[in-house]
């Protein structure tokens, strides 16, 4: 299985995007799922994932202008309130048939 991630660009600081992410199976439903970032010369971290029990869990600086969520087979990212320091290639995660998944990764880029 694939996770096909979208929804970057380029976006003004103070604006908002939602970031998509796949699974490339239909029947595939993604439970344990999250999203990370990488910013240039940084590692890549957290920003927001659903536990294996549902709850949901944001980094702190994140908290309060992020929002996952999820339909069976996709897990959105919804930010509002961008910052510069928001720009990475964003990252989905899911864990699917025993092993963890990594998407392909979608730029943000926070700018004016």
């Amino acid at each position: 299985v694939q996770l096909q991630a979208s929804g970057g660009g380029l976006v003004e600081p103070g604006g908002s995007l939602r970031l998509s992410c796949a699974a490339s199976e239909s029947s595939i439903s993604l439970n344990f799922a999250g999203w990370y970032r990488q910013a240039p010369g940084k590692q890549r971290e957290l920003v927001a994932a659903f536990s294996i029990s549902g709850t949901t869990n944001y980094a702190d600086t994140v908290k309060g202008r992020a929002t996952i969520s999820r339909t069976k087979n996709t897990v959105y990212l919804e930010m509002s309130s961008l910052k510069p320091e928001d720009t990475a290639i964003y990252y989905c995660n899911a864990y699917v048939r025993f092993r963890y998944v990594w998407g392909q990764g979608t730029l943000v880029t926070v700018s004016s």
